[in-house]
């Protein structure tokens, strides 16, 4: 499967949705394979085609916003916590290559459902002891080496033990770690990478990446509204897809 296999209406709706996600991605400073995977599965219902395009995006823009912005990472708390998240994520990647299509699909739908109700009831995934903490980071580990959607548990940690001011970069390093994992497992297994799709639709998604950065303070300072209405469209996405994988008796 490639972008040229897909009618004129699928591209355009493609390149719609990478707008989105690189918007997304910057705009918040994560969740653009969260709040983008589940809508590109309605295009195909493959996420092994998505994960790699999202994932070499993931890697090209985050080096660029951070190659003048590493002085700004907060290194220690980023050492500490890939303790508990990067082998769980490698367990998920290997999840990711080996589970049934349907498997995945109910999976990803299940958790972006879990992070719409929660942003629609403004019910914040939240930690104040120290074991919790590592509960979320191994869960949200697991989650992003399987489909990359594990970010929200992550930053529910990561905002209460890092700085507003170093949170979006030191995040920023974080994905860029776990991308870096699940597209060399990805090569050492011989997954496609879809590199050619990839590049193709690097334009557009700086398109989004643009005015996330353009408008990341705003959406900052709104970050409840914006959450909300996120969180009912992603109830909305996810109900629908798992209704569409439930095989209903004639």
């Amino acid at each position: 499967m490639t972008l040229l296999d897909f009618s004129l209406n699928q591209t355009l709706i493609i390149g719609f949705l990478f707008v989105w996600t690189g918007f997304v991605r910057t705009g918040l400073g994560f969740g653009g394979a969260a709040l983008g995977l589940p809508l590109m599965l309605f295009v195909h219902n493959d996420p092994r085609l998505w994960l790699p395009i999202i994932g070499t995006h993931l890697l090209f823009f985050s080096g660029l916003t951070l190659r003048t912005r590493l002085h700004n990472v907060d290194w220690r708390y980023l050492r500490w916590s890939s303790i508990y998240i990067i082998p769980p994520a490698i367990i998920g990647v290997f999840g990711l290559v080996n589970l049934p299509i349907l498997w995945l699909n109910v999976f990803i739908y299940s958790i972006t459902l879990f992070y719409g109700f929660t942003w629609l009831f403004n019910r914040n995934i939240q930690s104040s002891k120290g074991w919790v903490d590592k509960v979320l980071l191994v869960l949200g580990g697991y989650i992003a080496g399987t489909s990359l959607t594990g970010a929200p548990l992550m930053v529910a940690v990561y905002m209460r033990n890092v700085s507003k001011e170093k949170l979006r970069d030191t995040l920023f390093v974080l994905w860029f770690i776990l991308v870096s994992i699940k597209m060399a497992t990805f090569i050492a297994l011989s997954v496609t990478l879809h590199f050619q799709a990839a590049v193709m639709l690097l334009p557009v998604a700086a398109v989004g990446h643009v005015m996330g950065l353009k408008t990341h303070n705003l959406i900052m300072r709104n970050d409840l509204l914006f959450k909300r209405w996120i969180g009912g469209g992603l109830v909305i996405v996810s109900s629908l897809g798992l209704w569409g994988l439930v095989e209903l008796p004639v």
